[in-house]
């Protein structure tokens, strides 16, 4: 295997292992919806978890694999009780957390909630400060039957003091502050597990260790529901799509569909690019509202299915014969990743409309011969030994090969 300016080239079979905690959560990316993007503080509430819950149901999400309601910032009071334990904000949790949670198990779903490794979070509540509250937090977190806990890194040990929201000059690694948590997650698991995400903004190359830490891991700063976001974050994806794999996947953040900032082609480049990467898909909009083009966008079995997929590979660049240099913080037009029943193909549109065709014997994993094939966005099938689309800029067709 090599690595070189963004492109991974792999021996057809060759697989990079990817040492994960051993327990079972997390062996595929988890799809689900988070509050933060819909009203920010305003969404960290009991009534918008259980009516997500219910929208899973009524819209089809749960049937095609949505399952995590998580709750971000802002669901707690200002203040620890008097034995430091978190104290949902009643007003916005008057029947507690746990009878939320179970009645989102009953509906056969899974809850989240957020806590951040510094002193506060990033909008002031109580964080576990290290090692401080963290054995004391998951076992709140077991009692309640939170089965996801999104973990943020503002106001941790930072040379400037106090520490700032954001740190610019860190006073040592993310590993030391993260550690705790995840200790205490793995002591918790038997009696409840806990799918751990690790929200350090792809601070100290997390991806090479975040699969010992935990489950998934943000790569990257936030995405800010525009295409420069999307840009930045899937041409920095390509690179490390290797350290993926059953049990810890690269987290490319929420996605920002239906932002009034991206086009109806961007959303789809969005969507597919986040899928094939083996990102979580992970929902940022209010589902009392979704328009009908992103509920079928997001429907899209095909896609999701190769998201989902049991090999659990990420996709990422590679480069056909005669094809452009690769260009940093620009995504790169050909990208591949190995299913158990074949291999996916994004052709991505990412610098300009035109023409995308790939000869099968260049793409990693197949050889040169005829194979079926399928895009999974327009439905178009064939069989031969390439494949050609017109595609618009900012637009990406995924193409799923068949071997098996």
């Amino acid at each position: 295997m090599t690595i070189k300016a963004g492109i991974l080239t792999l021996a057809a079979g060759q697989l990079l292992a990817v040492h994960a905690l051993d327990d079972g959560i997390g062996r595929t990316p988890h799809l689900g919806w988070s509050s933060w993007n819909v009203a920010q503080c305003n969404s960290a509430s009991e009534k918008y978890a259980l009516d997500t819950a219910n929208k899973f149901v009524s819209l089809g999400l749960k049937d095609l694999g949505y399952e995590y309601v998580n709750i971000d910032d802002c669901w707690l009071t200002k203040s620890r009780d008097g034995n430091g334990k978190l104290v949902p904000d009643p007003n916005k949790w008057p029947n507690g957390i746990k009878a939320v949670a179970d009645q989102i198990h009953g509906m056969g779903l899974k809850f989240g909630l957020y806590g951040c490794a510094g002193q506060q979070t990033c909008a002031g509540y109580p964080g576990s400060d290290g090692s401080t509250h963290a054995a004391s937090d998951v076992a709140q977190l077991a009692e309640w039957g939170v089965d996801f806990w999104k973990y943020d890194n503002c106001y941790t040990p930072c040379l400037d003091n106090p520490p700032p929201q954001t740190c610019g000059r860190p006073s040592g690694s993310t590993k030391t502050w993260y550690a705790p948590m995840r200790d205490a997650i793995i002591a918790a698991q038997e009696t409840h597990p806990i799918h751990f995400n690790l929200c350090n903004w792809g601070r100290d190359n997390v991806w090479e260790w975040g699969a010992e830490y935990g489950h998934s891991w943000r790569m990257s700063v936030d995405n800010w529901g525009d295409w420069a976001s999307i840009e930045r974050i899937a041409s920095a994806a390509g690179s490390i799509a290797q350290y993926s794999g059953p049990g810890g996947f690269n987290d490319l953040d929420m996605l920002y569909l239906g932002s009034s900032k991206i086009s109806a082609a961007e959303g789809r480049l969005h969507f597919g690019l986040w899928a094939i990467a083996k990102s979580p898909l992970v929902l940022g909009l209010d589902l009392d509202n979704i328009p009908s083009d992103i509920l079928k966008l997001v429907s899209n079995k095909g896609l999701i299915d190769i998201n989902q997929d049991s090999l659990g590979k990420a996709a990422a660049p590679f480069r056909p014969a005669n094809s452009p240099e690769p260009v940093n913080g620009k995504i790169y037009p050909y990208w591949a990743g190995p299913l158990s029943d074949g291999v996916v193909i994004g052709l991505v549109a990412g610098t300009q409309g035109g023409t995308y065709a790939v000869n099968f014997k260049d793409v990693p994993g197949l050889e040169d011969g005829d194979y079926s094939w399928e895009e999974v966005y327009t439905g178009q099938t064939g069989t031969g030994s390439s494949v050609s689309f017109d595609i618009e800029l900012h637009d990406i067709r995924v193409v799923k090969v068949t071997t098996a």
